[in-house]
């Protein structure tokens, strides 16, 4: 009646996935407390850590990205992406502030909507950052803040979101961008 070989089979299975799912979540958190780590660490301007924990970060992402492409379950695991966003808002953070520029879906190696989620919480990021800068009286890089959040928010505009979780975090952008709009015309006034 009841082929119990196979239900032994799948039961081992589902003891195989268990296992490396909590192996995943794990490497999870360890990318996401790096990745806050390394946020932390750029708005003081901590070069010196900033940069051992950038060679944490992409090791923790190697081994995180191991782990998930065990199978195609794992890979579509939230906790796998989560990771990946906050990996993609740290880095993207970093990125910036030595750069001057935003890096690509590429140089970051997550999928498109992980890179996504992590521009629109690096939008507040550079809000912050912009803050900081102000009150240092560093104007040109509190506007080159504003330019390209803008330039992120125009982006993200051509997009047809739908009710997701991206169309819901890209609000925030909205949001950062105002905040940033009016430090620019708080300096105008100081100027």
């Amino acid at each position: 009646m009841i082929n119990k070989k196979e239900f032994t089979k799948i039961r081992k299975e589902l003891e195989t996935y268990d296992k490396q799912r909590e192996v995943l979540i794990n490497e999870g958190r360890a990318l996401l407390k790096l990745s806050k780590c390394m946020i932390y660490s750029v708005h003081r301007d901590n070069l010196g850590e900033t940069k051992g924990l950038l060679k944490q970060i992409k090791a923790a992402k190697f081994k995180l990205d191991k782990t998930a492409k065990k199978t195609k379950e794992l890979s579509a695991e939230p906790s796998y992406s989560s990771a990946l966003q906050e990996y993609a808002e740290a880095f993207s953070y970093y990125y910036f502030v030595m750069h001057k520029k935003l890096p690509s879906k590429k140089t970051l190696g997550v999928n498109s909507e992980d890179y996504l989620l992590g521009l629109c919480d690096l939008t507040g990021e550079l809000g912050r950052r912009a803050v900081s800068l102000a009150t240092k009286r560093e104007f040109k890089e509190v506007e080159l803040i504003k330019d390209t959040v803008e330039e992120i928010y125009g982006e993200f505009l051509k997009f047809n979101l739908r009710n997701s979780q991206l169309r819901r975090k890209s609000d925030s952008i909205k949001w950062n961008l105002k905040k940033l709009e009016e430090i620019m015309y708080d300096i105008q006034n100081v100027k």
